[in-house]
């Protein structure tokens, strides 16, 4: 039997996040786009979600989350089905505060070698996305299945 189609590849993907990893649930992770390298996640607002109450501004936990759940998801979207990708370094640059709305993360793939992916995320609100709530790179371990 041969390998899956892309587009079969990215429902798995799709299933895995969305259905399999329960703190993706927990956060209310919902992948609106998702081709190879690339993935756009929504988190809608949800009062649970909120670090600082006098400010109303989402936690930092829950911006770092998504951050790297995205850029896994891209790097994984990009690699073999047998492959595995894990976290091996986040780095978050929080430019403002998170607004009690709707938050987005645009992940992409920089970078994808034989052992190593990395990955730029930027997190956004839809009302504004020209305004970076964060800012970040995810350096993700590929581990290649055996040929």
């Amino acid at each position: 039997m041969g390998s899956p189609s892309t587009e079969q590849r990215l429902d798995e993907i799709r299933d895995l996040f969305l259905n399999k990893i329960p703190f993706n649930r927990v956060l209310g992770i919902e992948i609106l786009e998702l081709s190879p390298g690339k993935a756009l996640f929504s988190v809608p607002f949800r009062s649970q979600l909120i670090g600082d109450p006098i400010r109303e501004a989402l936690h930092g936990g829950v911006i770092s989350a998504v951050a790297d759940t995205c850029g896994g998801c891209a790097v994984w979207s990009a690699v073999r089905d047998e492959d595995r990708v894990s976290t091996i370094d986040l780095r978050v640059d929080y430019l403002r505060p998170g607004r009690p709305e709707e938050l987005r993360c645009r992940g992409e793939v920089l970078r994808l070698g034989n052992r190593v992916g990395v990955a730029h995320m930027s997190l956004f609100h839809p009302s504004s996305p020209d305004e970076c709530v964060a800012e970040a790179k995810g350096v993700y371990s590929v581990r290649r299945a055996e040929a």
